[in-house]
């Protein structure tokens, strides 16, 4: 039986059909528990089965109705599989999240390869157009549907030492309100979320040692006003209102969470 939840209609997902990219761990897997609780239907992707197999028998065991696929994003034939899913399983895709990504090593601009600069538009550009292609067409054909692409504070302006990544994550906001302009006469909304730096895998794993881990997210956390990093819970959160269908006016937006960084 699934955990008794106090149903708010502004953030009540009862029978609705949700698609999460990279939901195996990070953002991804947070967001899939959070819907799952608030009565959606889930359709999961990764490119990592074991942690998605993972992910999948704990929802299932809390009573969640979860559809799970293996989905390397930078097959455009993964992500249309994804999509005819949930069209199988569910009959419908009424929210759709893109949020697998991959994490930018840092160097100056000057010392960028082709290969790391390829990786980052493979993944994070294309991994979230090939999604966005196969979700509109189901979307438009249904006469409604939401997207909400994962972008980043580093799509938003200059990022030091990530120039890759912010070219990636820019693109990424530029495919959401682009998308927006061309489906708002079908009832599609499409919105993109702009984090901060967040303690999820994707920091806290990041290479070095314990201490020069600590030293860089101190660094990071003094460029905030609020002179913190997100933890993963802030950020999802702010994931399910967007998503909410009750948002129904909202589209082609960036929105940043951040801390205040972007009001200075």
């Amino acid at each position: 039986m699934t955990a008794k939840f106090q149903r708010d209609p502004l953030l009540d997902f009862t029978d609705k059909v949700v698609l999460i990219t990279g939901a195996a761990s990070g953002f991804g897997a947070l967001l899939a528990e959070e819907l799952g609780r608030r009565g959606a239907s889930l359709v999961l992707g990764d490119i990592n089965e074991t942690p998605l197999d993972t992910l999948v028998e704990k929802l299932g065991g809390n009573g969640v109705s979860v559809a799970a696929i293996r989905c390397d994003v930078t097959s455009e034939t993964d992500c249309g599989a994804m999509v005819a899913l949930a069209r199988e399983q569910f009959g419908c895709l009424d929210v759709a999240v893109n949020n697998a990504g991959i994490a930018p090593p840092m160097f100056y601009f000057e010392e960028v390869d082709e290969q790391t600069f390829d990786q980052q538009i493979n993944v994070n550009v294309k991994g979230v157009f090939f999604g966005m292609k196969h979700q509109l067409k189901l979307m438009r054909e249904q006469g409604t549907g939401t997207i909400l692409n994962v972008s980043s504070m580093a799509g938003l302006g200059g990022a030091p030492k990530v120039a890759p990544y912010s070219a990636a994550k820019h693109s990424v906001i530029g495919l959401t309100r682009t998308a927006a302009v061309e489906y708002a006469r079908h009832n599609v909304r499409v919105n993109a979320i702009c984090p901060f730096y967040t303690l999820t895998p994707m920091l806290t794993d990041m290479p070095g040692s314990p201490e020069q881990i600590e030293q860089t997210h101190a660094i990071f956390a003094a460029g905030t006003p609020m002179k913190r990093l997100a933890e993963p819970e802030e950020i999802v959160s702010a994931m399910v209102m967007l998503c909410s269908p009750a948002l129904s006016y909202v589209t082609g937006q960036a929105m940043a969470v951040d801390g205040g960084v972007s009001a200075f």
